[in-house]
């Protein structure tokens, strides 16, 4: 059987073909996880109970955290002290904290693209930089990133250096969580890549590869080897 692969959805207002507001994910990320064999699951936002989020996870082989608005600061201790601020949902914190705890809980493979590898670093304690002083050389750039030899990810990617990472972020990881260790970072030294110890497939980046990865093998690649972890025994 195909693996199922968790995306956790968001509450949008511009949707077409339904009646009213809606829930939602970028089809890019499910293409990518459709395209390395494995079959994705949008679980919206709604109000659940932990057990109920945790018995929703615990069906699924696998999780997509993936991008949006901004983490509101309180989750991780501050207030907030970027006019940049933007998108903040309580609802999406609440689910996806409570569903990256309970991933981590049945130690399920992870990738988490941009927003999520900020979520995920909340998660587990750690904070991030409200807003970083180089945005501009994060938004909506091509760029490359150097790896971590060795790393889960450059393993994944092929390479220590890819490239043509897309990113479109105006925050980044700053201390980090309990586990979380850097693999990857940019030449301005933002943090792009990192893995959390202890766990079978845990991979976070701060760029898109959902953005090319229908032409791109390296960025592909990252949902290539979340879907065959998670076809291991």
């Amino acid at each position: 059987m195909k693996p199922i692969v968790a995306i956790v959805g968001r509450e949008i207002t511009e949707a077409k073909g339904v009646r009213g507001e809606a829930y939602g994910a970028g089809r890019l990320y499910s293409d990518a996880i459709t395209r390395a064999g494995g079959v994705p699951v949008i679980v919206p936002p709604v109000d659940l109970d932990h057990d109920a989020i945790a018995s929703l996870i615990s069906r699924c082989q696998g999780l997509v955290l993936h991008g949006g608005g901004d983490v509101d600061p309180a989750r991780y201790g501050q207030e907030p002290d970027a006019p940049e601020l933007y998108g903040i949902n309580a609802r999406h914190d609440d689910v996806e904290l409570a569903v990256v705890n309970a991933a981590l809980a049945v130690d399920l493979p992870i990738l988490a693209i941009c927003r999520g590898v900020q979520i995920m670093n909340v998660a587990l304690g750690g904070t991030l930089v409200q807003h970083i002083t180089t945005h501009a050389d994060h938004t909506r750039q091509f760029h490359p990133v150097s790896l971590v030899d060795g790393s889960r990810t450059a393993r994944a990617m092929g390479t220590t250096s890819p490239s043509a990472c897309h990113s479109y972020h105006h925050q980044a990881l700053d201390r980090l969580g309990d586990g979380v260790t850097v693999v990857g970072r940019h030449a301005d030294g933002i943090i792009e890549a990192v893995e959390v110890d202890g766990h079978r497939w845990v991979v976070g980046v701060q760029w898109h590869p959902e953005d090319s990865a229908a032409a791109d093998s390296q960025q592909q690649s990252l949902f290539d080897t979340l879907i065959t972890t998670c076809s291991l025994p």
